[in-house]
This record gives structure tokens, C-alpha cells and sequence, in this order.
């Protein structure tokens, strides 16, 4: 327990500042504070399979799930008004692409690492963070935004439905959806911090490498 315990309360930290710097937006609205911190809850799921491995990191990832369920839960009982009507902190849906994003996504980083993690020491965690950052971002994007999922909004009127618009790409390129450009700017982000983190990865692990267990 005692070896897991700061994993658990960097993971549970990563996940409560993202659910509240979610709210504050940047760059026109194209990203939000969030979209930095988030990213580094790969970083802590990778050092915690490299020193303990698979099912302390599994651990940890769950830790950080409830703790974002239950941030989730707190959003969706939050209510507004506005001049459409009254709308919650957190739509439903979002909260469910959340939760579902997190688990896969962080999973699978644990599985990718594993099958990387006897090469060199950069691939495992730059590998797994790549290509769990991408379902990530495509899991939640779809989920709570996208027009097929429109259905598990319990509201009449959808409270992510701007999401929809057709806006130019990333402020700039032909007419999409806005939440693609979203996405793709969320992504974006999470492919420059996974480069980054291979810095206090290679720090972390190899300092706590060296302590005597």
C-alpha cells in the first residue's frame, strides 16, 4: 500500500485540477486549461508500471477513475441558469465519455507499455502515452459531443449541441464540426506533452530505481 500511495494521490490530483481547469478556456475556446493537465495522468499511470508494474499501475488507473466519476457526479448535480434554460456544470454525456475515455484509454496504456517495456527506455512510455492519447481523445470527443450520441442527453434541448456547429477547422481550415477541431487541438497537446514527459519519466524512474526496496 505504501508504495502505491503517491501514484494514487498524483493520479487522484491530476484528475480532480483537470475536471476544474476544464472550465476555463483559451486560444478562443479551442482548448481549455485542462487539456495540460490531463495529459500527465499518463505520465503517472507509465512510472508506476515501470517500477511496480502492471497491477499496481491497474491500481492506480482505478483510483483515478473513481475520483473522476465521482468529480463527474458532482458536476451533473450542478445547475445553471441561463437565458436558454437551466443546464448542468457537467451534461450527462460528457461525464459518461469521460469516465468511458479514461478507463480504456489508461488500460490500454498499461497493456501497450508492457509490450514495449523491454526496449529502450523511451519507447515504452512515449509508445503507450501516443497511442493511448489518440483513443482517449477520439472516445471522449465522440461521446460527448458528436451527433450520434445526441441520445443520451436526457435534455430536451442537448446541452453540448454547439459543439455541432460547422465552424472552420481549427479557425482556419474548410467547414467541420466544432468538436473535431476541439479534438484535434486536444490531441495536439497531448502529443507535445507525451514528448515532454519523457523527461521527469526518465528523472522519476531513475531516482526511485536506485532507492533500496
Amino acid at each position: 500500500m505504501t508504495r502505491i500511495l503517491p501514484g494514487v494521490i498524483a493520479m487522484a490530483a491530476i484528475v480532480v485540477a483537470s475536471n476544474i481547469l476544464v472550465q476555463f478556456l483559451i486560444l478562443d475556446g479551442l482548448l481549455t486549461w485542462g487539456a495540460f493537465t490531463y495529459p500527465l495522468a499518463f505520465l503517472v499511470t507509465d512510472v508506476m508500471n515501470r517500477l511496480y508494474g502492471a497491477p499496481t499501475a491497474r491500481k492506480v488507473v482505478f483510483a483515478g477513475l473513481l475520483t473522476g466519476i465521482v468529480c463527474s457526479m458532482i458536476g451533473t448535480q450542478i445547475v445553471f441558469d441561463s437565458e436558454y434554460g437551466p443546464y448542468s456544470a457537467v451534461a450527462l454525456r460528457v461525464a459518461i465519455g469521460s469516465a468511458v475515455a479514461f478507463g480504456v484509454a489508461q488500460l490500454l496504456d498499461v497493456a501497450v507499455f508492457n509490450r514495449l517495456r523491454d526496449g529502450s527506455w523511451w519507447k515504452a512510455p512515449l509508445g503507450s502515452t501516443l497511442v493511448s492519447s489518440t483513443v482517449d481523445t477520439v472516445i471522449f470527443f465522440t461521446i460527448a459531443f458528436s451527433a450520434p450520441f445526441n441520445g443520451l442527453s436526457a435534455a430536451a434541448t442537448d446541452e453540448v449541441v454547439w459543439a455541432q456547429d460547422a465552424v472552420p477547422f481549427l479557425t482556419a481550415g474548410p467547414a467541420v464540426p466544432l468538436w473535431v477541431s476541439l479534438a484535434v487541438a486536444d490531441w495536439m497537446v497531448k502529443l507535445v506533452i507525451a514528448l515532454l514527459a519523457l523527461v521527469p519519466f526518465r528523472i522519476i524512474v531513475g531516482r526511485f530505481a536506485s532507492q533500496p526496496r
